[in-house]
């Protein structure tokens, strides 16, 4: 039969669609579609007999079922007629059917067949008696076929009976011919009605069916073994022989079988039918074939049962199939659900624990165990999973738990790992969510045990590898074994984050086993699972003492959180956190540890730390172990700071060659200067943490600190050191101070923003730098390319004539500023300078020298000497060897400020004199480091720096021989002309040389004026050059030696500097009268600075240093040089002649002082009419004097009064009469008649005629203009002219700051001072009683000693101080607490000198003013307390330093040399801070007055009110020429009175003159030979100045003149020539 099965297969041609099998209860609903129709069956096996041909055969016997029923049978047809009852149409048919030939037989089958079908009450059982051995397996197969066919129609008649049915039933299970089983089966069908009805035949079918089953499979699988041969077969689930369809068809018969009829079969048969399913199952590999076994099952144990000892074959071959096939899972689950949610669920339930309990301990070598294992673990899963839904059994917890630790210990096979894990997530995940009830009240530590064993795999790979259990994910194959692992333990650890941080009352008494579970599997733990454990070590201190477990936790902590780099930062600084915490518990417990457990605790932390990568997490390790080392002994701390220094020679071995920035491209804005903390390096981070502990114990602990200084100098001073932690550990060392003990501190104000700023390392600096390259956008591409190609052949100023331009970089590309794309390290701005703020409170233990009142009882051991000439060594090994960049500018900026400190550097005299050598060979040189081009800066911006170093270093002087000190003046007098921008700085220099190296610097005086003539057309040094040589003026002692020619220099570079001032006056006005104001083609733009915006006060500066320097000329020398001077003050640079107010009145002033070295004079009080009789007084106007003359009448005496601008002198004369002859005839007729009267009678006018009787009257200036008698306007205008002083007055306030003061009123309310305070103001000014004072006191009373009895006052022949002392003035704190008396004063003084001995900065605000313009901040340069400054001796006092700053309001430009800070001793500060005060005085006069008009000087009022009276009382004529002015204010434009009509050939000249007459009057300047102009003689330089200004134009303040005209001006006022 089954060859007969195969043979038909093979011709079939369609393949059968296996359908899903329906859904198990619980699952989803099926659908009809899912049920299999039985219409389909027939109807295929009706497509398959069709195809088969016809042939005849002889009939072949039917088998009999018994004796019984054959005679019922044989009884039957006795009975029945020959002719068929109902069909008597097909009689004829019915008898081929019987005694026809085999083909007539088959051809009446047919027939009959359609008879039967279309006729139900037909004789069938006849017809088929008839036909029935048609089936024989020895007839045709056509025959057969026909036979088949007939059958079928014959079965399904309604009327048969149960025996017709039995019959038939006997007939079909018969043995047929293999390839007739297909019809076989569809008769079967169709007696069955689809297995509905199996009446008569009911105990036959199931046994028939297991025999069919068991028989077809090996039909089958010789079927699929041959077609697998002929290769006809493709890999999957597609069917391709006939005998599998057939085999799928009978297992849906089969099915439905049971489904309609399983109450007839016995428990025999159910046992045979599962006996052969479960071989089936155990023996094919086809997936259908699985499926259709899981169906029939599925159908017994719906609509019957399995029988109790087939029940636990079931279970296995059912759960295996779950595991090992995917796609029959679902079919599987459905069969194993319905089985749970029978009576023998819990049957199933506890087979399925006894395969877990019931392992061998060799389970790994039987596959069927493994099978059975996996198996069953996958249905306890699905079954947890499922257990919170209705009817699912209840899985004991302790013996699932068991059994899987059983399972764990027994094998390590992978996949059943794997399934104890997905049975884990199904506990802690059901379906919908929930952690399965069973775990609630239970003990969660065995269910993680067996996981954690489960997935020791993974967590041991994890634990060797680099990955994180994510990256593995991402990067394994996910079917690996270890990446299926990976993936489930993954769920499993995120359902746990899931209950860690749920909060609800059930879950959290969980929670620690939780925790406890993921502290087993740390290396495959996500850092939020790891977060959550130290989380939850934190809430419960775990960690803690108090805990059991607390060293087993704090190992965990460390070794599986903080030691593992595979982990965030974040993770790890919470492992840290937990660590330090507990540390500082154990701390505070110590004496209840062994001694060595702190120092190995710490020990542990910092295992590994030098190949740490993580900055943040090494940051916060290095603050806390800095912490430790600053409290803990010095074997932990050893240990500590050189476990630090072993990761910065880590970091020197990864990088050789110290980065430099400045090649290294970044871009960056400047706003981001405040960098973040995990870009910096583990050097820096070192250094950092090494300047941490150095702030904490250098109060207490000299040994720790003294090493740290030696480490941190060690970082700066190799070049392999990381640039940025070089430059922090700069942050420290040049912060080092030390005060007037010699005890160390760390400064925290620098005073380094004026050179930060030059090296644009502020942000105001980098922006300003920004706006200007931004405004050189416009500039020609020729302008441009000259530029760049300047800056590509670099700068060489060997020679001293290359001048650096101050133009900002640009590259030769026209691009933005270089050094926005390059990454600056340090920025003056940083507020993490350092890592704390540093104690204010100087070291009780740390010295720079040995301190000298130590005493016997002093405990010396606690004391050490900072050894600062290792850090000045270092510091001298960069500037001679060059380093990085950064870390160079750092130093420029740095140094000057801590050379400041003399007494950080009393131990490094050595270190400072090769210093001073080292800077004054470079600066000679010109061989010091050039900063990189991408920065936009010169060399002059490096120069500038080295020379604010020199300056420092020259106050240590005494410790300098002669000839060094000589070397430091030359290198001021070099950098004067070699660098443009450095002659500010140097002239500021040679100003304290001045003061503080008088010898050598009157040795180089000479040269120094020739080399500021070098460069007197920069204006913005001029007054600089002017502030030096005001200096100079006061100091005889320095120009002693000077020759006639020496002086002229002086004098030249001011009669410049007037010309320059008249010249942008000029420049200024002819502007204003242009449309044009167009900036010529190349020429860059001009750059405003103090001199530009205010050229008032060079112009003012210029005559004061004439007027003074006239002064500093030998008496006897001072008239030679009158008439050189006149023609320069009243010659401007292009020949014009220049007769301004100030120029007459200098005239007037050396007319005064030519000729005599002597104060005012005053009138005779006694020369009155009681003591010399009649006195008749009489005025006149001569020249710019008021003469009065008052005569005594008979006696012959006279006193002369003559007031001039610039000061008054008074005459008491005496004509002395001969007695006349007695025979001369009285003049006086009276006499003749008798009368007594006096023999002489003069009048005042006699004398002045006999004065003047020898002078040219042709002038009408010298002609005297007679003034009236008693006249009221004349007395009011010469007092008002009396009023006005004969010196410039200037009031500068005083104030001493004590220790720590900041308040305002708590600073004016000090009495007194220290005794240095007091020897400066000994030297400021003498102490002058204010009670009666005749001379202005700036405000001060006079009467009531309101402003105190005294005050200090200083003055010489120009000048005039007085200064507003507070502690001179009363203090009354009762009726006046805020001082106000005092405030009003130094309120409204433009000036004030702050004595600051409070040791700390200085704000401008302190004193809130609106005419407080600048402040001359005096600071010791070593701070000392209230006590130590009463404390100090005379030699002390003597070898005292002090640092001065000028500060400034904002916006006030910069005009002082101590505009940057200066240093200089006790002995030349107060000369130095009195000319600092009247130069700022002066300034802020013409400051102030810079919106409303000109300051007018007492000397100029005096002469206007003589112009007052002369415009008033003399001649009314025609203007003769313009009478010149003096430039105004800002930009030279402001009113004066004294200003005429231009005449119209000065105005067509004015109309000519080019737009850029400043830039000509420099040119020309230039060309003019200054050798040649202050040497040679007035008249050859006359000519030769003239001659070459011809082409000059003048201005309404000029007017041209010819040769005679002006040599008789010079004549006219050059009174050396008629007074010699």
């Amino acid at each position: 039969m089954f060859r007969r099965i195969v043979s038909l297969g093979r011709k079939a041609g369609e393949e059968r669609q296996i359908e899903a099998m329906p859904p198990s209860p619980g699952d989803e609903t099926p659908s009809p579609q899912d049920s299999k129709s039985t219409s389909g069956l027939a109807s295929v096996f009706k497509g398959l007999a069709g195809a088969a041909k016809l042939t005849k055969s002889p009939p072949a016997p039917v088998q009999s079922s018994g004796p019984a029923i054959n005679a019922q049978i044989a009884e039957h047809l006795n009975v029945a007629p020959t002719v068929l009852r109902g069909l008597p149409q097909h009689t004829e048919s019915f008898e081929l059917l019987k005694d026809g030939s085999m083909n007539e037989r088959v051809a009446a089958a047919n027939t009959l067949r359609h008879a039967v079908a279309d006729n139900p009450l037909s004789p069938v059982l006849d017809i088929w008696y008839a036909a029935k051995d048609l089936v024989d397996p020895t007839n045709p197969k056509a025959t057969r076929y026909s036979g088949w066919e007939l059958l079928r129609e014959c079965v399904k008649h309604v009327s048969s009976t149960d025996l017709e049915r039995y019959e038939y039933f006997q007939t079909i299970s018969a043995d047929a011919h293999p390839e007739d089983y297909h019809l076989q089966l569809a008769a079967l069908v169709d007696l069955t009605n689809h297995a509905r009805n199996l009446s008569g035949f009911e105990y036959d079918v199931f046994p028939l069916l297991s025999k069919w089953l068991e028989e077809a499979f090996d039909v089958v699988r010789a079927a699929r073994g041959a077609a697998k041969k002929q290769g006809s077969r493709m890999k999957g689930k597609g069917l391709v022989t006939g005998e599998d369809r057939a085999f799928a068809d009978l297992f849906g018969f089969v099915t439905d079988v049971i489904k309609f009829n399983f109450n007839v079969a016995n428990d025999d048969a159910v046992e045979v039918l599962i006996d052969v399913l479960l071989e089936i199952c155990m023996n094919t590999s086809v997936e259908e074939d699985l499926q259709a076994c899981i169906s029939v099952m599925d159908a017994i144990v719906t609509f019957g049962a399995i029988p109790g000892h087939k029940l636990k074959s079931c279970v296995q071959v059912l759960c295996s199939i779950h595991c090992l096939v995917p796609n029959l899972q679902k079919d599987a689950w459905h069969t194993i659900g319905m089985l749970c949610r029978s009576h023998n669920g819990q049957a199933t339930v506890r087979l399925l624990l006894d395969v877990l309990a019931s392992l061998p301990t060799d389970a790994d070598k039987k596959k069927e165990v493994v099978r059975e294992v996996r198996g069953a673990l996958s249905v306890l899963s699905k079954l947890v999973s499922k257990s919170s839904e209705k009817g699912y059994p209840t899985i004991p917890y302790g013996l699932l738990v068991d059994g899987l630790s059983t399972v764990v210990k027994a094998t390590s096979a992978w996949k059943i790992h794997l399934d104890i894990l997905r049975l884990a997530n199904a506990l802690f995940c059901d379906s919908q969510g929930n952690i399965n009830n069973m775990l609630i009240d239970e003990d969660w530590t065995p269910i993680f045990d067996v996981t954690v064993t489960c997935a020791d795999a993974v967590v041991t790979l994890l634990a060797k590898d680099e990955n994180t259990l994510p990256s593995f994910l991402a990067s394994s194959d996910l079917d690996s074994s270890e990446g299926m692992l990976a993936r489930e333990l993954t769920k499993l650890i995120r359902r746990v984050e899931g209950i860690l941080l749920d909060e609800t009352s059930a879950v959290i008494p969980k929670q620690e086993d939780c925790v406890m579970f993921f502290t087993k599997i740390h290396p495959a733990l996500p850092d939020s699972a790891a977060t959550l454990v130290l989380e939850h070590f934190k809430k419960f201190r775990c960690c803690s003492p108090s805990d059991p477990l607390w060293e087993t936790n704090l190992s965990l902590v460390l070794d599986a959180f903080l030691a593992d780099r595979k982990r965030s930062t974040d993770v790890r600084l919470r492992a840290l956190q937990a660590f330090t915490e507990v540390y500082d518990m154990i701390e505070l417990l110590n004496d209840q540890f062994d001694p060595d457990f702190i120092p190995e605790l710490m020990m542990r932390l910092l295992v590994d730390v030098a190949t740490e990568t993580d900055i943040l997490l090494l940051q916060e390790v290095i603050s806390f172990a800095a912490t430790v080392a600053s409290t803990s002994n010095l074997d932990l701390f050893g240990h500590i700071v050189s476990t630090f220094w072993g990761i910065i020679e880590n970091a020197r071995l990864r990088s050789p060659i110290s980065t430099s920035l400045s090649h290294t491209p970044e871009p960056q804005s400047t706003s981001q200067h405040s960098r973040s903390n995990a870009n910096q390096s583990a050097s820096n981070v070192v250094a950092r943490g090494y300047v941490q502990i150095f702030l904490r114990v250098l109060s207490y602990d000299a040994t720790k600190a003294t090493r740290l200084l030696r480490s941190l100098v060690s970082i700066v001073e190799s070049n392999l050191s990381e640039t940025d932690a070089r430059i922090t550990a700069m942050q420290l060392l040049f912060r080092l101070r030390a005060d007037w003990a010699n005890r160390v501190f760390v400064t925290t104000h620098t005073e380094t923003s004026s050179l930060a700023n030059s090296l644009y390392r502020t942000e105001e600096s980098i922006a300003r730098k920004m706006a200007e390259e931004a405004s050189y956008g416009g500039r020609t591409s020729r302008t441009e390319t000259a530029g760049s190609a300047r800056s590509s052949r670099g700068v060489s100023l060997g020679q001293g004539q290359t001048q650096d331009r101050g133009y900002p970089f640009r590259s030769a590309s026209g691009s933005k500023w270089a050094a926005g794309t390059y990454q600056q390290l340090w920025m003056l701005s940083d507020a993490d300078a350092l890592p704390e703020a540093p104690s204010e409170a100087a070291s009780t233990v740390l010295y720079c020298h040995t301190p000298n009142n130590t005493t016997e009882s002093d405990d010396l051991a606690q004391t050490a000497v900072l050894r600062t000439g290792l850090w000045l060594d270092a510091v001298l090994n960069l500037l001679r060897q060059g380093c990085d960049w950064e870390v160079y500018s750092f130093i420029l900026v740095h140094l000057p400020s801590q050379l400041s400190n003399h007494a950080i550097f009393l131990n490094a005299v050595p270190q400072i004199q090769e210093l001073r050598r080292v800077i004054c060979e470079q600066i000679k040189l010109n061989n010091f480091q050039e900063p990189p081009s991408a920065y936009g800066l010169r060399r002059a911006d490096v120069a500038i720096c080295l020379f604010h170093s020199l300056t420092m270093i020259l106050s240590y002087h005494q410790h300098f021989q002669k000839a060094e000190e000589d070397e430091i003046v030359r290198a001021f007098v070099h950098g004067i002309a070699t660098w443009e921008r450095s002659a500010k700085c140097c002239i500021h220099a040679l100003t304290i040389c001045c003061h503080e190296l008088p010898s050598s610097t009157g040795k180089a005086l000479v040269t120094i004026l020739q080399k500021m003539s070098q460069i007197i057309t920069q204006p913005h040094v001029a007054m600089h050059i002017l502030e030096f040589l005001a200096c100079l003026s006061r100091l005889p002692a320095l120009y002693a030696n000077f020759r006639e020619d020496d002086y002229r220099i002086a004098f030249g570079i001011s009669f410049r500097y007037l010309q320059y001032v008249r010249g942008r006056k000029q420049t200024y006005r002819f502007s204003m009268n242009s449309d044009s104001s167009v900036t010529p083609t190349g020429e860059a733009p001009w750059h405003p600075n103090a001199s530009d915006d205010l050229p008032q006060y060079v112009y003012t500066l210029a005559y004061h240093v004439i007027v003074f320097w006239f002064l500093a000329l030998k008496l006897p020398d001072r008239a030679n040089h009158v008439g050189w001077i006149a023609k320069n003050l009243f010659t401007d640079v292009d020949g014009s002649q220049v007769a301004d107010e100030q120029a007459q009145l200098t005239m007037d002033f050396m007319q005064r002082v030519a000729y005599a070295d002597v104060d005012e004079s005053a009138a005779d009080p006694l020369f009155t009419p009681e003591r010399f009789g009649e006195i008749l007084k009489k005025r006149w106007l001569i020249g710019n004097a008021i003469v009065t003359i008052e005569q005594a009448t008979a006696t012959g005496w006279a006193q002369i009064t003559k007031r001039q601008p610039s000061g008054t002198s008074s005459f008491t004369i005496r004509e002395l009469f001969r007695p006349p002859p007695p025979h001369q005839r009285p003049m006086n007729e009276s006499a003749r008649d008798g009368h007594v009267v006096s023999a002489n009678s003069v009048l005042p006018n006699h004398l002045l005629v006999q004065l003047l009787s020898s002078m040219p009257q042709g002038s009408d200036l010298s002609r005297p203009i007679p003034l009236p008698d008693n006249d009221d306007t004349v007395n009011r205008a010469i007092r008002m002219f009396d009023h006005n002083s004969t010196v410039d007055g200037h009031k500068v306030g005083v104030i001493y700051i004590g220790e720590n003061q900041t308040n305002e009123s708590e600073i004016l309310a000090n009495v007194t001072g220290s005794g240095d305070y007091v020897e400066f103001l000994n030297g400021l000014g003498t102490l002058t009683k204010l009670n009666g004072a005749t001379f202005n006191t700036q405000g001060l009373d006079r009467q009531y000693d309101t402003d105190g009895q005294y005050t200090f006052c200083w003055r010489d022949r120009v000048t005039e101080i007085v200064f507003h002392v507070t502690t001179q003035m009363p203090t009354n704190l009762d009726h006046d607490p805020q001082c106000t008396l005092k405030k009003r004063h130094i309120g409204n003084d433009f000036v004030n000198i702050i004595f600051n001995d409070s040791g700390l900065p200085f704000k401008f605000d302190t004193f809130p003013s609106e005419f407080n313009f600048v402040n001359i901040v005096i600071t010791p340069e070593s701070r000392a307390s209230f006590v130590a400054t009463r404390q100090r001796t005379p030699k002390d006092v003597e070898e005292s330093f002090y640092k001065v700053r000028l500060m400034s309001k904002p916006g006030f430009p910069e005009i002082s040399p101590a505009s940057e800070t200066k240093i200089l001793s006790l002995k030349a500060l107060p000369d130095f801070i009195r000319l600092l005060a009247l130069n700022a005085s002066v300034f802020s006069l013409v400051w102030a007055h810079r919106d409303g008009g000109e300051h007018i000087s007492p000397w100029r009022n005096r002469l206007r009110e003589i112009k007052r009276l002369r415009e008033k009382y003399g001649p009314k004529m025609a203007p003769h020429g313009p009478t010149p002015s003096p430039p105004g204010t800002a930009l030279g434009h402001g009113p004066t009175p004294t200003t005429t009509t231009t005449t119209t050939t000065a105005a067509q000249l004015e109309a000519a003159r080019s737009g850029n007459s400043v830039r000509d009057s420099f040119s020309s300047l230039r060309r003019s030979s200054v050798a040649t102009f202050f040497t040679a003689s007035s008249e050859q330089n006359t000519h030769s100045h003239r001659s070459s200004m011809l082409s000059t134009a003048t201005t309404e303040n000029t007017e041209v003149m010819t040769a005679n005209a002006l040599d008789a001006l010079v004549e006219s006022i050059d009174f050396s020539k008629w007074s010699a």
